[in-house]
């Protein structure tokens, strides 16, 4: 039934990449709270957060679903990734940890960047595999990282790309920009640039529908809200608050 909440922590946190993506290097803390709705009730929480560790930056998303959901369908998925060196950061190592009604998904990618390759983990099935990469490469959290160095405006009508590795692939992520909207939010009213990123993986951004992300119309590209569509009806994230 709300196999469109499976990996929403991913994919909101598409959100909160692109929120940062005018800004010449990564904040210090930032984190947003989003309140997520199914058929207009409230079905869930989800909170991305950036932090400095150390020589890097940990990007984290954490989605968990309301106690009601719970019940017959409890989700709670947690996915990290680790950037480290100079400007610009790449991907250290990703990690999904995730529970969905009955399923469990436990992956991990290590970047041997030295090497030109990914060491891919499935922690449950004991699988382990590398991979050839290229340098430029991110992991699905940290794909739009490489939004905030590009000098593109968001014009409606023009698209961006990003090469990561996702499901055992390499492929280039497509966001595409479609029209300039105002939308009212728990957070207040905003001017905003609607996005369709265009998923191509069955990882943490599956999804049988449209994912739509809106995102202020200034520097700032604070996210408010998002849209994707499940088996029934669809879900909506709403910025409620946070640290920005």
């Amino acid at each position: 039934m709300l196999k469109g909440f499976s990996g929403f922590a991913a994919s909101a946190l598409l959100l909160f990449l692109l929120a940062a993506s005018a800004r010449a290097t990564l904040p210090a803390h930032e984190k947003f709270v989003f309140d997520l709705k199914w058929l207009g009730l409230t079905a869930g929480t989800s909170v991305m957060e950036i932090q400095e560790t150390g020589d890097g930056v940990t990007l984290s998303s954490v989605a968990r679903s309301a106690n009601w959901i719970s019940v017959f369908y409890p989700v709670e998925d947690r996915v990290e990734s680790h950037l480290q060196g100079e400007e610009p950061w790449y991907p250290l190592r990703y990690r999904l940890k995730a529970r969905e009604g009955k399923h469990r998904k436990d992956k991990e990618v290590v970047f041997l960047r030295s090497e030109g390759k990914a060491l891919y983990i499935d922690h449950l099935k004991g699988e382990k595999r590398e991979y050839e990469m290229p340098e430029a490469i991110y992991d699905p959290l940290s794909a739009l990282y490489a939004v905030r160095q590009a000098e593109e405006e968001l014009t409606p009508g023009t698209s961006l790309f990003i090469t990561v590795f996702d499901s055992k692939k390499v492929y280039d992520l497509e966001v595409r920009v479609l029209k300039r909207e105002t939308v009212t939010v728990p957070a207040g009213t905003f001017k905003t640039v609607l996005l369709k990123p265009v998923m191509k993986s069955e990882g943490i951004f599956v999804s049988k529908g449209d994912i739509l992300i809106w995102v202020t119309d200034d520097e700032r590209r604070v996210p408010v809200k998002m849209k994707t569509e499940a088996p029934v009806g669809s879900i909506v994230a709403e910025l409620m608050g946070g640290v920005f």
